[in-house]
């Protein structure tokens, strides 16, 4: 069996055990206006954008319900559609600014199945490159990502909030 390792992510899921409040950056994340300091690229009627803050790849974001539910299965046929019109624009958008040669799409549903935030379900979307995978994280602890997080979001910010690029309802 192959082994994938992610050390780089240490750092998150020492800080979220470390959460002993019952606070949600999904819930309390939307409610600010400052969305460049949260990392917000989109907000739609039930559902918004957010970077990763601690990205496998450049790009890596992901689409969250405002609502706070812990599996997909509990969303409403409405939340549930425009999470997923979101999801294959974001694709769209992502092709666009960065070329990938392909793409993860993940929703862990509970802690067991990797969730680091298991109480409010989101989609990750993680753009990949034949051979973004490498030795360093791996030989020196450390992911090398070559676009600051500054720079994703102005990207994508502008992306998914241009007119012309409007959803397909």
């Amino acid at each position: 069996m192959d082994v994938l390792w992610a050390p780089w992510r240490s750092k998150y899921i020492s800080e979220a055990s470390k959460k002993k409040d019952d606070s949600c950056i999904f819930c309390d994340f939307p409610k600010s206006t400052d969305d460049k300091e949260h990392l917000i690229v989109y907000r739609g009627k039930f559902n918004f954008v957010i970077l990763n803050a601690y990205p496998y790849n450049p790009g890596h974001i992901m689409v969250v319900p405002y609502r706070h539910v812990s599996s997909i299965e509990l969303l409403s046929d409405e939340e549930a559609l425009e999470l997923f019109s979101i999801v294959k624009r974001a694709i769209k958008i992502l092709r666009k600014v960065y070329s990938p040669d392909g793409f993860n799409l993940g929703i862990n549903i509970g802690r067991v199945a990797g969730a680091g935030i298991d109480q409010h379900v989101h989609v990750h979307i993680v753009p990949r490159w034949n051979g973004d995978a490498n030795f360093m994280p791996v030989i020196g602890g450390i992911k090398v990502l070559p676009e600051l997080l500054e720079d994703t979001f102005n990207k994508l910010y502008k992306e998914f909030n241009n007119e012309d690029e409007a959803f397909d309802r």
